[in-house]
């Protein structure tokens, strides 16, 4: 009875600290499920990894796809767990619960009359790519090849992203005999657009501006940096190449309004200060991503 009350504590607190978590996955799956159902399944187009397995499965079968990527995400689990992070594994598992049951909830969703297949297409691969990305922002996934490349990514060090693709390719190949070509290549560009969407999507949440400024006011720009702009910094010694003189370099992490508000703060302070401004695809750390989402 102990033992049941300190696992029933625990799974609360990780729920409490995992709530945001959950209500992003629970978003972006939904809105991946509703741009499967509405837009790829009603106009055949295919789809990506075990997602467009299941979607197949319902064109050539005529059963519903939510029993096969169940079933396969399940497997795909129990295949890989040793190589993935507990945090990764039980958010991957609501997501490919929370996805399965929502596919076949909402497979009689009303399908938008639309004449134009690219258009559809496009308008497949951003919605699909939202949710995908916000998802993958959690730290999970919607199963399928995911779990099978970050598995293999552990265990030999692969390349993700080609062996993904591959994957993905095959998945087309097969798919091309039971839809024809031109719904196939329609398919190919939803796909891509969802993967560029995915990558934007995750980098607007990660976007942070590298910053260093050269300054003799060096302590104002740091007590600017911490107490106005509530950003840690990091000073660096510095050494001038042409003059020799010993030179401390304020270094932050800034997000774009942020460093606009620096450069004000510089121009009226210090017109002699020297700022550079680089783009940092993601930042990891305290006061940003957190390690845990890993």
């Amino acid at each position: 009875m102990n033992k049941l009350r300190k696992m029933l504590l625990r799974l609360h607190i990780v729920l409490k600290q995992e709530k945001d978590s959950f209500l992003i996955i629970s978003f972006g799956t939904a809105i991946s499920v509703i741009a499967t159902v509405t837009l790829i399944m009603p106009y055949k187009f295919p789809d990506a990894g075990l997602t467009g397995l299941a979607v197949l499965s319902s064109y050539v079968f005529h059963i519903s796809p939510s029993w096969l990527f169940a079933i396969g995400n399940a497997a795909l689990l129990i295949w890989g767990w040793k190589e993935l992070s507990p945090r990764f594994v039980a958010l991957t598992i609501y997501g490919v619960g929370l996805f399965s049951l929502l596919l076949k909830v909402l497979e009689f969703m009303p399908t938008p009359s639309l004449d134009d297949l690219f258009l559809i297409a496009v308008f497949a691969g951003v919605i699909k790519g939202i949710g995908g990305g916000l998802v993958f922002r959690s730290g999970a996934s919607l199963g399928g090849t995911d779990i099978v490349v970050v598995a293999l990514r552990n265990r030999y060090g692969i390349e993700v992203g080609k062996y993904s693709f591959y994957m993905n390719l095959v998945v087309l190949l097969i798919s091309a005999p039971v839809i024809g070509i031109e719904r196939t290549i329609y398919g190919l560009v939803a796909i891509y657009i969802s993967g560029i969407v995915v990558d934007g999507v995750l980098r607007s949440f990660d976007r942070r501006r590298q910053v260093f400024v050269i300054s003799q006011k060096y302590e104002q720009v740091k007590d600017f940096i911490i107490k106005e702009l509530g950003r840690g910094v990091t000073l660096l010694q510095g050494e001038g190449g042409f003059t020799g003189k010993s030179q401390k370099v304020v270094m932050c992490l800034l997000t774009p309004r942020q460093t606009m508000d620096l450069k004000r703060f510089l121009a009226s302070t210090d017109k002699k200060a020297f700022m550079v401004v680089a783009e940092a695809s993601e930042v990891v750390g305290k006061g940003f991503k957190s390690w845990k989402e890993f």
